[in-house]
């Protein structure tokens, strides 16, 4: 499990260590750390460190020092040093000196020949984007395209948020020290590597699940399990105008568990079509039993859907609440009021601004967890990072690394993949955040081909892969 720390906390846990280790330990702790990852950047980009070539661009405080003295430590192994001062009175005095007495150089501007650049401007404390000097800099490295290598998280990008409202820096890789920030799945952070320097940090609110995690929470049948004991999916989805929402709505609950799937809808030819085990009813009331409802996916916003998510939300079961049925919601948010079975709300950032009365904004955490209190629900914000909140307080956060999701029907995929996961009796926000990983997983291997780059994908592709994305787990 991945645990994301603020940098108040951050700061807390390091006290003990500043106060009882020497001074300067816990900065070349990390400086070291950090070394060791550059060499392996370099060594993957250039085959080697001796004889290269990086640049530190340095700002004041602890941020700068850090990169001064993995700069350093690169120097002792044959890498060409230099660094860029954009505050000179306020650069870490004693990271400067073992710099210059290694044999780095001060320079005013990134040397041509540069095969890596650190981010040493600003760290956790910093706010704002780039200023002007800095943000030059970083403009002609990106159109040189050099490589850049942060140090504790990108400069001019939050910490907390993960927004840049400004020029601010790109990073290809992002090191940071002790614990993670929110900022490593908010952000554009390239790839993250954290470094352990000894901090005692305990489990947070704000969570990530890692592969392992959610391999250990799927649900795979027992010896003594039958259809009904692994859970029974209702679907109340699709329409005669949109009969694809329910295909692809019902596919993704019979790929995503071994129990049974019911259909209650205007789609049941179309559906029994493509998904022979899936059980047809002509209504709601006729289904039979079920142990979730999965509603909105096409069902339109007439009284007719209206009526289908009045029938699910007035049941005892967990229901997730989707696509249309979200439109009628913020007409009607009554709806919800009571509810002590989980419900589990899955807007994109148009149906939250239509449930919040506002849109998500950059906190796109906080607005998360205030929709999740405002309705009593676990809120499931979709994005290249999906943001899941519940009215307890805990978050996952789900950084799908790319944006092959974002395409028509995947949500109609991701609401199926959650319908099953509640059936099978998970919690509420477990089941959201282990589908948004699931689904994230099929959505970057149906986009995967032999060569260098992705192509294009589609719903009905990453439905194609929602097994395949199980099974790799």
């Amino acid at each position: 499990m991945r645990h994301y720390y603020s940098a108040d906390a951050i700061r807390a846990a390091e006290a003990p260590l500043l106060a009882s280790l020497p001074d300067g330990v816990l900065m070349r702790r990390a400086a070291y750390g950090l070394s060791v990852a550059l060499i392996r950047e370099l060594r993957a980009r250039t085959g080697g460190v001796a004889g290269r070539e990086v640049c530190a661009i340095v700002g004041s405080g602890d941020n700068g020092g850090d990169a001064l003295w993995a700069a350093t430590f690169l120097r002792r192994r044959g890498a060409a040093a230099s660094a860029v001062l954009l505050n000179v009175d306020r650069t870490h005095a004693k990271a400067l000196a073992a710099f210059r007495h290694a044999g780095g150089r001060v320079v005013q501007r990134v040397p041509p020949t540069t095969d890596l650049v650190l981010d040493g401007v600003v760290g956790i404390s910093g706010s704002g984007p780039l200023r002007p000097g800095a943000a030059e800099l970083f403009a002609d490295l990106a159109d040189a395209e050099v490589p850049v290598v942060a140090v504790d998280l990108p400069s001019g990008v939050d910490v907390h948020t993960g927004a840049a409202d400004g020029p601010h820096v790109r990073a290809d890789l992002t090191v940071t020290f002790g614990g993670l920030k929110p900022v490593h799945a908010l952000g554009e952070c390239g790839r993250v590597e954290l470094v352990d320097i000894g901090l005692d940090l305990p489990p947070t609110d704000l969570r990530g699940f890692e592969a392992a995690d959610v391999a250990a929470r799927w649900p795979v049948p027992g010896a003594h399990d039958d259809k009904y004991t692994q859970g029974v999916t209702g679907v109340l989805a699709g329409s005669a105008a949109y009969p694809g929402a329910a295909i692809l709505c019902t596919g993704a609950a019979v790929a995503a568990t071994s129990g049974m799937v019911r259909y209650a809808g205007a789609a049941a030819a179309q559906v029994v079509d493509h998904w022979p085990e899936v059980v047809a009813a002509s209504s709601a009331n006729a289904a039979g039993r079920v142990q979730a409802w999965v509603v909105g996916p096409g069902i339109g916003t007439d009284d007719a859907g209206a009526g289908a998510l009045m029938f699910a939300l007035g049941t005892d079961l967990p229901v997730i609440v989707d696509a249309d049925a979200l439109t009628i919601l913020a007409a009607h948010p009554d709806l919800v009021a009571g509810r002590r079975a989980p419900t589990v709300l899955t807007p994109h950032a148009g149906e939250f601004a239509r449930l919040a009365g506002h849109p998500p904004g950059d906190d796109r955490v906080h607005a998360t967890r205030r929709l999740a209190e405002q309705f009593g629900a676990t809120v499931l914000l979709k994005g290249n990072v999906t943001v899941i909140a519940q009215p307890d307080g805990v978050v996952y956060l789900n950084p799908a690394g790319q944006s092959w999701a974002a395409t028509a029907g995947s949500g109609d995929v991701l609401s199926g993949v959650v319908g099953a996961l509640l059936a099978s009796g998970l919690p509420p926000g477990e089941a959201a955040a282990m589908a948004a990983f699931v689904h994230a997983r099929a959505a970057a291997q149906a986009a995967a081909q032999p060569g260098p780059r992705p192509a294009p994908t589609s719903a009905a592709g990453i439905l194609d892969h929602i097994r395949a994305s199980i099974a790799a787990l």
